[in-house]
């Protein structure tokens, strides 16, 4: 029996690689966990489609709004750990679970991390009817008119909520959340008019910045980007350590062997590094990164400690 045991055992070690040299042999779906037309979206298409072109398979963006980015997150915890089901996960991965009384999953203990994928800083846009040309103004005027000002986000625990509470939190002023199901639908109302105010990634929005229908003010990180070299940071703007980034990063339902871990890793990374690629990225405002699962894993870590301490100080419940 013990013997027999023993060849069964064997037989599975030996099938491993094979199944990872198979792997992919049919498409696989990347969930994103919001509406299209967002940062995440875009990223994860920009990712869909050079994944698609090496593994000669097509990899399909399956978009699963709501929820905060809870229910894409449900699904993929819940997808067989077989390599055929990712998802594109961000900043509300790695704050959702401080800021819901009860989440259907686990993001440390439910999901392998692949490999962060890309970062990108957060930029304050305004609607041009908003009379504020710069953060102070945008101070000024959000206190003398309490509960006038709305923010819109992709819902709660995305970035531009975070980014909208915390900057609440730290000027003392009273604006009104209006969250949304993506970061796609929110930023077409502030382009619309219907909400004045949006912290939302550069990689959605520096279109809309440069044919004037947003005015932007500042961007959310340490650094001034790149991109958008005049503008100044939150921080130097009249926000001391303000500070907040969002992030891109592929994750498989835990499980999943290590040898498929690893071939996905290996090809993101190898997309990550194209200048092409990397030029897209930058296009959008974002930095294209790539790293090992173990980084990811660290990051992740890093981010929801990070993320914990604010929501409690700035006490951030999910509406």
């Amino acid at each position: 029996m013990r013997a027999c045991k023993l060849v069964i055992g064997l037989l599975a070690a030996a099938t491993l690689p094979a199944a990872a040299q198979q792997y992919p042999d049919r498409p696989i779906r990347l969930v994103v966990p919001y509406a299209p037309g967002g940062g995440t979206d875009l990223t994860s298409r920009l990712i869909a489609l050079r994944l698609t072109e090496s593994f000669k398979q097509q990899v399909i963006v399956d978009n699963r709004a709501g929820g905060a980015s809870n229910i894409g997150a449900e699904i993929t915890a819940r997808s067989a750990p077989d390599g055929y089901t990712m998802m594109m996960a961000g900043i509300s991965f790695s704050i959702n679970v401080s800021i819901f009384f009860k989440l259907g999953y686990d993001p440390i203990k439910d999901f392998d991390p692949v490999s962060l994928v890309a970062t990108v800083p957060l930029i304050v846009v305004v609607h041009p009817s908003v009379p504020a040309t710069n953060i102070k103004e945008l101070i000024a005027l959000a206190r003398a008119k309490p509960g006038t000002l709305n923010y819109a986000s992709g819902g709660a625990g995305t970035a531009n909520h975070i980014a909208g509470e915390l900057f609440k939190y730290m000027t003392g002023t009273d604006i009104v959340h209006v969250p949304y199901k993506g970061g796609g639908p929110a930023l077409a109302d502030v382009v619309g008019g219907q909400v004045q105010l949006l912290f939302n990634t550069m990689t959605s929005t520096v279109g809309f910045m440069n044919s004037g229908k947003l005015r932007a003010l500042a961007v959310t990180g340490k650094r001034r980007s790149p991109g958008v070299p005049n503008l100044p940071t939150v921080a130097e703007a009249g926000v001391p350590g303000y500070d907040v980034g969002a992030w891109f990063g592929i994750v498989v339902p835990r499980g999943t062997q290590r040898a498929i871990v690893n071939k996905l890793n290996s090809e993101i990374v190898r997309i990550t590094r194209l200048p092409e690629a990397r030029e897209q990225f930058a296009a959008q405002g974002a930095e294209a990164i790539g790293s090992t699962p173990e980084e990811f894993a660290q990051h992740l870590r890093v981010e929801i400690d990070k993320w914990a301490k604010v929501a409690k100080a700035a006490k951030m419940r999910a509406e």
